[in-house]
């Protein structure tokens, strides 16, 4: 009889340790999603199922991480069908318009992922990149051509991070 309630005293403790242990973490879940806030400005296209950017509190800075950005503009409507230049400019107008809603500017900037059709044409999209980043420090990259992106006449899209010192 002792035995059975000393063991069923340990079982208890370990349940009670087990809810407290979960308790705390939740809140901590929750506490951690105050530090985060969802960005989807007037100025970019209105999104559908997914949002634009989120920031990330970082303390003394903000992190800005966005969705994939594509050559669609305000209204939603595609900018140069068959035209890289045209909708890589309108991708760096979207990139520049949710890093200035977040507070920031294109120096900014510390990440960029490009998927493209065609990576021979890697040219025309950095002359487009060079007019809108630090070209003496650029933000880190990563290019993958692909055989298709969400629509057959989406040429590119790019995904990028920037980081903001807060005011």
């Amino acid at each position: 009889m002792v035995k059975f309630v000393q063991t069923n005293n340990h079982l208890m403790k370990k349940i009670l340790y087990l809810i407290l242990f979960c308790t705390s973490s939740a809140c901590f879940a929750q506490e951690a999603n105050k530090d985060v806030t969802f960005l989807n400005p007037s100025t970019v296209g209105k999104p559908f199922g997914y949002s634009h950017a989120v920031i990330v509190d970082l303390g003394k800075n903000k992190m800005v991480i966005m969705s994939g950005q594509v050559g669609l503009d305000q209204a939603g409507k595609l900018a140069g069908k068959g035209d890289l230049a045209s909708q890589t400019e309108q991708v760096f107008t979207n990139i520049k318009n949710i890093v200035e809603a977040a507070g920031g500017t294109m120096n900014d900037l510390v990440e960029l992922n490009y998927y493209i059709i065609d990576a021979s044409q890697v040219q025309v999209v950095r002359n487009i990149r060079d007019r809108y980043v630090d070209t003496k420090q650029p933000p880190v990259s990563t290019l993958v051509q692909v055989s298709k992106l969400f629509r057959d006449d989406i040429l590119i899209e790019i995904k990028a991070t920037a980081v903001i010192k807060k005011k």
